[in-house]
């Protein structure tokens, strides 16, 4: 994954914030989800089309972090939201 990917939500969640903590949930599939932390920044990040390169960029800017951790976190948590089918990532 490159700071250029794309990365585009595709489907709509019912999400509840519970004290900078995240429930999601996904009443097609009946899977709910919970993101803390740097999850739940992410998810924010997201909600409008955007890079990789820019939230690596907001992210830095709340956490101390270098380029190769942050990429890293960044991609797994995006592989699980493709995998549910929730994003699409596209260089």
């Amino acid at each position: 994954m490159r700071e250029s990917t794309k990365i585009k939500l595709v489907k709509n969640l019912d999400v509840t914030d519970l004290a900078g903590d995240k429930v999601m949930v996904d009443f097609e599939s009946g899977k709910y989800f919970m993101l803390k932390g740097t999850a739940a920044d992410i998810w924010n990040l997201i909600q409008n089309d955007t890079t990789v390169g820019d939230v690596k960029k907001e992210l830095q800017k709340i956490y101390d972090v270098d380029d190769t951790t942050c990429l890293s976190g960044i991609e797994g948590f995006l592989n699980q939201l493709k995998e549910n089918e929730f994003v699409t990532i596209t260089d």
